[in-house]
């Protein structure tokens, strides 16, 4: 059973559906026990860094959330699940969940013709092999929609990249942490694959 975690942070029923569609048994809560006690969890979310730690930490599913990740409990971020998974991000300044040394940044581009939010779909190249990447190919796409995106301190910690006016970081992980800057629950097949990988995956 995946538990996908509530934090008021939208897109929570679109996971939901692509688990799913995917084949994969899921429940949505907001409960830090239910949280804390987790065969799994998928910890998605758009929206902005203060808000969602703000409500994180009035719910207890920050302390939810770093126990389960303490204990091993296999978890995929998404998005801001993705950004907040960080030490810290430049949308506020907000400090954040720690899970990975490294901090979330603002596109600067230099392009001015290109917008943001970087809306849409790119190519994901794997830069480092990963379970959850297991058969991503040159040329895959996944969709996006996001301003900022994760900047771990090491290098050890990417997984992936993409490209908009520059390289960007757009899959992290550690230990039994994975998380992606794309939205697998809106990138169709190669989405719903994933998901059906986090759901065999045991966080190693």
């Amino acid at each position: 059973m995946i538990t996908i975690v509530n934090y008021n942070a939208g897109n929570i029923r679109s996971v939901l559906r692509a688990c799913n569609e995917a084949g994969t048994e899921a429940r949505i809560t907001s409960d830090p026990d239910a949280v804390a006690k987790a065969s799994k969890i998928i910890f998605p979310g758009v929206g902005a860094a203060p808000s969602a730690m703000k409500y994180l930490k009035e719910m207890g599913l920050d302390a939810a959330l770093l126990s389960a990740y303490k204990d091993g409990t296999p978890i995929l971020g998404i998005c801001l699940g993705a950004q907040i998974g960080l030490e810290e991000s430049e949308e506020g300044p907000t400090k954040a969940l720690g899970l990975i040394p490294g901090k979330t940044v603002r596109f600067k581009l230099k392009d001015k013709s290109l917008k943001i939010p970087h809306i849409g779909w790119n190519d994901v190249k794997v830069v480092k092999a990963h379970p959850l990447l297991e058969g991503i190919k040159a040329g895959d796409q996944f969709y996006f929609v996001h301003s900022y995106y994760p900047n771990p301190a090491s290098a050890d910690n990417v997984y992936a990249t993409s490209d908009y006016g520059q390289d960007f970081c757009c899959a992290i992980g550690y230990k039994n942490y994975f998380a992606t800057q794309f939205h697998p629950e809106k990138s169709g097949r190669l989405g719903l694959a994933l998901l059906e990988r986090f759901d065999r995956w045991e966080g190693k």
